[in-house]
């Protein structure tokens, strides 16, 4: 057998410091119903009608998908009144931001975000070399004033979850567009709206509408939550369009699936059915979060598909506490835990899983009464 010779090529340094998305998911023990509440994802399963186009989409496999999906762009445009040029598409939002990291970031830019916040921005950032300016949320909401504070003349983007998440509180649209007036025109400001369907009755401009009157605004958005189509990594922003084409020249061609566009087409010619299951997880959200704060435990107000139980240092024991009973939920170490809402089924155990937790814990449970 042969022996390698010399170290190889060597990575770049900038990765040493990148931790991996996810790396380790949790496991109930042997014996016990999981529920997978730790990954955010829609808890019903596809339409019948989505079903049907993704059967027939998959007989044609064997040929390459557009370079760049020019329907599903044509039927977003139409569904958000702007222009096809507008339109970016990627592999899920992650796609798009690797995208713009290598249409935008260059090491030794900064990136200001809040934090605890979406936990691919440190990712993002440090991949590209850049420095990351983590603000505390304040009472478990973006502190926007501290935020701008944090911009310097390094900074070369602004990251905003809106709802955030892991907490799942939301920022008016006023407030955010409040926030835009004070931030130079030279810094890119991207406002992910992965949950923007779980807010139906969202007060002032949204994302979309910043995006028409601020040039530096991307606005990105899934169908892997509200629509159910995690498993096929369709997700797309909206962006000026000189913004918008530097992206696309980053994107991987056919980067999203013939089948994938399938399933968003028809996705959106059933907006009405899906989202009346919207409407479901929305009413299990607030069920379950009231029932979780009469035990004591602190959960803020959420505008996404789960809940933020505000937990601090005791994060870590109380997610093996109810993992015991097979619940997986996302920790947070030294901050929260995060919990999606899934089915009738899974809710029930949650919500006595963690009753549980509180009722038997010697350490902290009994404070939160």
């Amino acid at each position: 057998m042969s022996r390698l010779q010399g170290d190889g090529p060597r990575p770049r340094p900038a990765l040493d410091s990148v931790a991996r998305y996810v790396p380790q998911p949790p496991k109930a023990p042997a014996g016990v119903l999981p529920h997978r509440l730790f990954l955010n994802e829609n808890p019903y399963p596809p339409l019948p009608s989505v079903l049907a186009v993704i059967n027939d989409a998959a007989t044609g496999i064997n040929r390459y998908p557009d370079i760049e999906p020019t329907t599903l762009i044509a039927a977003l445009a139409r569904r958000h009144s702007c222009h096809t040029d507008d339109i970016l598409t990627g592999p899920g939002t992650m796609g798009i931001y690797q995208q713009i990291a290598q249409a935008m970031l260059r090491p030794g830019d900064d990136i200001v975000y809040a934090w605890p916040s979406f936990e691919a921005f440190p990712i993002v950032a440090a991949i590209a070399g850049c420095t990351t300016r983590e603000v505390p949320l304040r009472d478990h909401h973006h502190d926007l004033q501290a935020i701008a504070e944090a911009i310097g003349e390094r900074t070369r983007a602004v990251f905003v979850c809106n709802p955030n998440n892991p907490t799942g509180t939301l920022i008016p649209g006023d407030d955010l567009q409040a926030f835009l007036e004070q931030i130079p025109d030279d810094v890119l400001v991207l406002i992910d709206e992965a949950y923007a369907e779980f807010v139906p009755d969202h007060q002032g401009p949204s994302g979309l509408d910043l995006y028409r009157r601020f040039r530096n605004v991307v606005v990105l958005r899934t169908f892997s939550k509200a629509y159910g189509l995690a498993g096929l990594r369709v997700g797309y922003g909206l962006a000026h369009p000189t913004l918008a084409g530097a992206f696309r020249k980053c994107a991987v061609p056919c980067g999203v699936s013939t089948i994938a566009i399938a399933a968003a087409l028809r996705s959106l010619e059933a907006e009405d059915e899906l989202f009346e299951r919207v409407r479901h997880v929305i009413d299990a959200r607030d069920r379950l979060g009231a029932e979780l704060s009469h035990m004591g435990l602190r959960v803020p107000t959420s505008a996404a598909n789960f809940l933020w139980i505000d937990i601090g240092a005791h994060a870590a024991e109380l997610g093996t506490q109810i993992e015991s009973s097979g619940i997986l939920a996302r920790v947070v170490p030294d901050h929260g835990i995060r919990l999606t809402i899934g089915d009738k089924r899974a809710n029930t155990d949650a919500e006595w899983a963690l009753g549980g937790a509180l009722a038997t814990s010697e350490t902290w449970g009994r404070s939160f009464y």
